[in-house]
């Protein structure tokens, strides 16, 4: 019986041991589970913010003088976290924008002009915050710190708008991209600030400049177009530049754009980006074959080549081959996806101008207007800050409005200024505004001098921020796209049976190499053409 007893005794004992063995084993196991709890309300994401230094900040401007002159440009009123801080700031604003002194006593009066005095805590919260500081010392870093918070809190909450979007089913997945590059940009639009510069480095940079360009034996301090006397006037074209040239439809803006963008690429071997958001890269690089090897276009699409036209065709064309040209035929371009290509161009390709053809079928996607003259605005002022960004000139087409066709007369047929279509922010963003005008389009053959006008284009300087403004004179041949200075002797062989007044020709009019019962063949493929080098032509 006692051993029973004390069986019994033992196992309770045991039983005890391993309830409290137990309870030890789970103890660990709920201090953990407190401990993951507390961890997670105290790393828990809040909005970022500075609270503190919004309220040092705005009694620094309270209780000194100038100090809102220091923050201004960083700083405003959405800036603050707090919305009576946002209040306060508003009333400080005002009252500096007006010219009024800044103190507790004015921005009480001015918050209970606004009816907001009560809402902010009142003349209590007001003089509560100038007390918190003692000075405006470091006021301008501390208004740093805050708008880099607000920058953030933008930044977080255009995330998530785009992400709840980017879920949504019946959202179109490019409509989306292109409001999140709109929304993007104005963002950094917004928040994009440049800090003034002491001048002597500047005045360094200008002076290495001017050496630059006094050691060129062209005289020219910008990039050279390949007409001698449009480069006389501009000194080439100037970095930084926004250049519009205008025209009416079939005057040959395109025509111009690939003659210059030749002779850049081919003849000085300069880098160079083609927007064409008109045509496709086909048709492009069709227009600029015949352009090069003097072939007229229509030849080039029907393929219906004379054999002296391959040959002038397979020699030519190396010129165009390997050329520092980039084509680019996105419809439709948004200006933000051109500032993505175009920082891209530059960084891999070195590119050292941008044409784009042409500015009116340019959009601004993603971003809201209340008309078409403002997107245009929107535009154009985009553009001239992609110029100044990338420092290379950027050389954008633009139609002109009907003005034009309304008027009569030799000199009412030249375009204007005003001519501009869809909105003036254009002549007042470029930097020069040029016109391209042709006579013989509108059956003018002379002048009123008398002087023969068929042939020829009148290239018109209208604006030049920083130079002189000119008519220039311009020979242009419609069946190559092409335009070449007036003193230029080369003669197109653009004649059905042959080349006339060519030296291909020979003296008895026959040609070498190509005459009667010559044969020439046709290259089999592109491969061989490339293949065939800069050899001397056989004629």
């Amino acid at each position: 019986m006692e051993c029973r007893e004390s069986v019994l005794s033992l196992f309770r004992i045991l039983k005890e041991d391993s309830k409290r063995m137990a309870i030890q084993k789970r103890k660990p196991y709920n201090n953990n589970r407190r401990s993951k709890t507390q961890e997670t309300n105290e790393y828990g994401k809040i909005q970022p913010q500075a609270v503190d230094l919004e309220e040092a900040v705005l009694g620094a401007l309270m209780i000194e003088k100038d100090a809102y002159s220091l923050v201004c440009e960083i700083l405003r009123p959405e800036s603050f976290y707090e919305h009576k801080h946002q209040l306060i700031y508003e009333a400080i604003a005002e009252l500096a924008m007006n010219q009024r002194p800044v103190d507790i006593l004015t921005v009480k009066d001015q918050l209970a002009k606004q009816g907001n005095l009560e809402e902010v805590g009142g003349p209590f919260y007001i003089t509560q915050l100038s007390s918190k500081v003692a000075s405006s010392a470091h006021i301008e870093y501390h208004a740093r710190i805050i708008a880099q918070k607000y920058l953030a809190r933008e930044l977080i909450s255009f995330s998530s708008n785009i992400q709840t979007k980017a879920f949504d089913e019946t959202m179109d997945v490019d409509d989306l991209m292109q409001e999140a590059e709109g929304n993007l940009f104005e963002l950094s639009q917004r928040n994009m600030k440049k800090d003034y510069t002491q001048i002597d480095p500047v005045i360094k940079d200008a002076y290495e400049l001017l050496k630059k360009a006094a050691s060129r034996t062209d005289g020219l301090s910008g990039l050279e177009s390949g007409f001698s006397q449009l480069d006389r006037i501009t000194s080439g074209w100037q970095k930084s530049d926004l250049v519009i040239i205008a025209a009416r439809p079939a005057m040959g803006k395109t025509a111009f754009v690939l003659s210059m963008a030749r002779n850049i690429a081919v003849d000085f071997r300069k880098s160079v980006a083609l927007f064409s958001l008109e045509m496709s890269n086909v048709q492009l690089v069709n227009r600029l074959i015949s352009n090069v090897c003097e072939i007229p276009g229509d030849k080039i699409k029907s393929g219906q080549l004379a054999p002296y036209e391959w040959q002038q065709l397979d020699y030519k064309l190396n010129d165009l081959i390997s050329a520092p040209l980039y084509v680019d035929d996105t419809p439709s371009l948004s200006v933000f996806e051109l500032r993505t290509k175009a920082r891209r161009l530059v960084r891999e390709h070195k590119v050292e101008v941008i044409i784009i053809d042409y500015l009116q079928l340019m959009n601004a996607s993603g971003m809201s207007f209340s008309s078409r003259q403002e997107e245009v605005s929107t535009i154009s002022r985009s553009l001239k800050g992609l110029a100044k960004e990338l420092n290379i000139p950027i050389i954008a087409l633009s139609q002109l409005n009907r003005g034009v066709e309304n008027r009569d007369g030799i000199d009412g047929k030249r375009p204007q200024l005003s001519d501009l279509r869809e909105s003036g922010a254009i002549e007042q963003d470029a930097d020069i505004v040029c016109f391209i005008h042709r006579p013989e389009y509108y059956k003018i053959y002379e002048d009123e001098k008398g002087r023969d006008l068929r042939g020829l284009a009148e290239f018109i300087i209208a604006k030049h921020r920083n130079g002189a403004t000119g008519n220039i004179l311009l020979r242009f041949t419609g069946e190559l796209a092409k335009f070449k200075n007036l003193d230029d002797d080369r003669i197109s062989n653009v004649a059905e049976d042959g080349p006339i007044s060519s030296k291909m020709n020979t003296m008895d009019g026959q040609q070498e190499g190509v005459g009667a019962g010559s044969h020439y063949t046709v290259p089999s493929s592109y491969d061989e053409i490339y293949r065939k080098g800069n050899d001397p032509l056989p004629f």
